[in-house]
């Protein structure tokens, strides 16, 4: 059976050595201290190893059950969900004026790091709340806020995402679900939604969906989609519920991983809809859900990658194969560990160095996420608006890959289910694909992201990249292992960036034919980018004299294999994007 061990010493290196959070002029980050984190941190960790984790197994292997018309969860989930709920857990970085905590979104990301390591399927439940709860939060009417926001807050009643139809995915102006509107001011909303994650459970005593639709009569297309709310019971004007909609469940997926969470057909039959913000702008609404759901999703993908690591490394260190060639190191037993192939070393330093850069990506971009919301900095939003899709996409491409790494670490037991290895590439494998595929990721990174704002936010990102290697050189070792790898895969990226302007726009598929290639190099870039600073923090801990010089001393070893061994990757990602789009257009479609 597989284990989990929450890594609460990195995130607090991160927190504090890296971000040095009480040093940043952000409301509430002077509440940040070491102390403090590590309490929450520890206790969240305890519940994720204790409560979450064991049942990680149980969701995969029950599943979720529609029995006459009610979705059934699996054994252990609702009580669980009843404890994170007393904890407080699911309120962390919500709004205080509806019950929320207050916490900045860097300690809900940290948290929730922990809780989808433990078990993606069951943290999507309140995960998907949160994103409604944030689309309303940011776009709901008064009335609104205080009829739904402070049950959500709680996950009384539990938040769900309605976009994708049978026959309109990452094409949502081809939506055929209607609302119609109502003398009282209420919609009538008729269609059908697939792929709904948490669309139903035993779990809450009501599920908010956010549904977009289109309202007779507007414009064609993506300009004339609207969104709202859509409770399945009513709600009385005094809080209490009502009569339940005409909102139902046809059938739950069969998929390949994330059993544990009910993903269904949701079938709408008239049901009574109340409007977000203005008529035909849901997509403006819609997509402050996404991109928090883009980050978390992104969080998802490195985090299957972090539990699988920790079992695999534990595997490597038990499982007797083989003997060192170098010489003997288990004398006593009938063969060496595994962990003593050069093989098996190269295996687990690519999982330990893209999970430990990966996760301090994610902090930085929700830290931006925090500078932009809390003191209004609009080149943080630029810069995560810039970066959403590259976390988004690159880590969970990578996290999927790690995971896969993992299992092989295994050989033929990493194949057999009571291993459980297998579960953790299943799960990771739907964050590639859901809250837009990794192909349109790449697609909005190079057809918006970098012309956006004429393309002030990328050319900020290279100025800090610039401004972080001369303001941290002078040191010639780690000039050598950190700073020269960055320049080089910096460089590397513009050079990418200027092939696509010089010839983007006289053939645009030059760009869209290298936009998968530059988002992995932009992912790259980045993760280098968070190594030289992690490097630089472990070094300047060392010398202030710190206790624990193995941890430091590790962190600049696993640094440097990440300059040294996947960082040159960018070399390779810009001579497939130099070679534009003819050999990728080449075939006629009927010759594939």
């Amino acid at each position: 059976m597989p284990s989990y061990t929450a890594p609460t010493k990195d995130m607090q290196f991160i927190l504090h050595d890296v971000l040095k959070a009480t040093e940043q002029n952000i409301p509430g980050y002077d509440e940040l201290d070491p102390d403090f984190t590590s309490a929450i941190l520890e206790e969240a960790g305890k519940i994720s190893s204790e409560v979450l984790q064991p049942l990680n197994t149980v969701g995969d292997t029950e599943g979720c059950v529609l029995e006459n018309g009610v979705v059934r969860t699996p054994t252990g989930f609702k009580a669980a969900f009843e404890q994170m709920k007393e904890g407080g857990w699911t309120a962390l970085d919500c709004d205080p004026e509806y019950g929320g905590q207050g916490m900045p979104y860097l300690m809900g990301t940290a948290v929730g790091e922990m809780f989808v390591s433990a078990n993606m399927a069951f943290n999507m439940y309140q995960g998907l709340t949160h994103g409604a709860y944030s689309a309303i939060h940011a776009h709901g009417s008064d009335e609104q806020k205080q009829k739904y926001l402070p049950k959500m807050v709680t996950c009384e009643w539990t938040g769900t995402m309605n976009l994708t139809e049978p026959h309109a995915g990452t094409d949502l102006g081809m939506m055929r679900t209607k609302a119609e509107p109502q003398d009282d001011g209420t919609f009538k909303i008729t269609g059908q939604k697939i792929f709904i994650s948490a669309g139903d459970h035993d779990m809450a005593e009501n599920i908010i969906h956010l549904v977009l639709a289109k309202i007779p009569g507007g414009p064609e297309g993506i300009k004339g989609v609207s969104l709202f709310i859509v409770p399945k019971f009513l709600v009385n004007d005094d809080g209490s519920l009502g009569a339940r909609n005409g909102v139902s469940v046809g059938k739950i997926e069969e998929k390949m991983g994330i059993h544990g969470n009910s993903t269904c057909v949701m079938n709408y039959d008239e049901a009574t809809g109340y409007l977000i913000g203005t008529e035909h702008k849901g997509m403006r609404a819609m997509f402050t859900m996404m991109n928090e759901a883009r980050l978390g999703v992104g969080l998802q993908g490195y985090a299957q990658a972090v539990v699988a690591y920790e079992n695999a490394l534990a595997y490597a260190n038990d499982r007797l194969q083989g003997r060192d060639v170098t010489g003997v190191k288990n004398p006593d037993g009938p063969a060496d560990p595994l962990i003593v192939h050069p093989d098996i070393r190269r295996n687990l330093m690519d999982q330990k160095s893209f999970v430990e850069g990966a996760r301090a990506f994610t902090f930085w971009g929700a830290h931006l996420i925090d500078r932009h919301v809390r003191s209004h900095d609009d080149d943080a939003e630029g810069l995560i608006s810039l970066l959403t899709p590259v976390i988004k996409g690159f880590l969970t491409d990578k996290g999927f890959e790690n995971a896969i790494n993992a299992q092989q670490v295994y050989g033929g037991h990493g194949y057999i289910e009571e291993w459980g290895m297998s579960q953790f590439a299943r799960d990771a494998r739907i964050a590639m694909i859901y809250e837009g595929a990794n192909g349109v990721q790449a697609l909005d990174l190079v057809g918006r992201k970098l012309a956006q704002d004429g393309g002030k936010h990328v050319m900020a990102f290279f100025d800090m990249v610039k401004s972080f290697i001369k303001e941290n050189a002078g040191n010639e070792d780690y000039d050598k292992a950190f700073l020269d790898p960055l320049k080089a895969a910096s460089k590397d990226l513009q050079a990418a960036g200027m092939y696509f302007m010089q010839n983007g726009m006289k053939n645009p598929n030059n760009a869209l034919a290298g936009s998968y290639d530059f988002m992995h190099m932009f992912g790259h870039v980045c993760l280098g980018l968070m190594w030289a600073r992690m490097g630089k923090a472990a070094m300047d801990a060392l010398e202030a004299g710190a206790s624990d010089t193995e941890f430091y001393e590790a962190k600049i070893a696993t640094g440097r294999y990440y300059m040294a061994r996947q960082l040159p990757a960018t070399a390779m990602h810009l001579s497939r994007i130099e070679t534009g789009a003819d050999t990728v257009m080449a075939l006629d479609a009927a010759n594939f």
